[in-house]
């Protein structure tokens, strides 16, 4: 068996403004092929639909595979996903606020829950 990390995209629908989500997976497969079939399968298996506070309905759609990679070995420190992001030059200064602001939450959701 390898290992293979896949990117699955779901749609978020009647929620505003279109959403988008990005799950990373880890899937064992004997093959590109198989992984490939496995990721799409449990994105098909995670379709939903409910209704939110304004007794709406939210469908969270399926998209498809959008990456996958495969793994070499799974050690501390292995690479899971790698993506080039190209910024024009006045959403740079926007885009690393935002990354700063997800770190700084995330250490400080992890002290106050310990």
């Amino acid at each position: 068996m390898k290992w293979f990390v896949a990117k699955l995209i779901f749609r978020i629908c009647n929620v505003g403004r279109p959403q988008f989500d990005e799950h990373l997976r880890l899937i064992s497969a004997m093959n590109a092929e198989e992984a490939l079939l496995k990721s799409r399968l449990i994105g098909i298996s995670e379709e939903d639909s409910f209704l939110n506070e304004n007794n709406e309905t939210v469908k969270w759609e399926f998209i498809n595979v959008a990456d996958l990679r495969s793994l070499d070995q799974l050690k501390d420190g292995t690479e899971l996903y790698s993506c080039i992001r190209e910024q024009d030059e006045h959403e740079c200064v926007s885009y690393i606020r935002s990354i700063h602001q997800r770190a700084y939450e995330m250490q400080v959701s992890e002290i106050s829950s310990n």
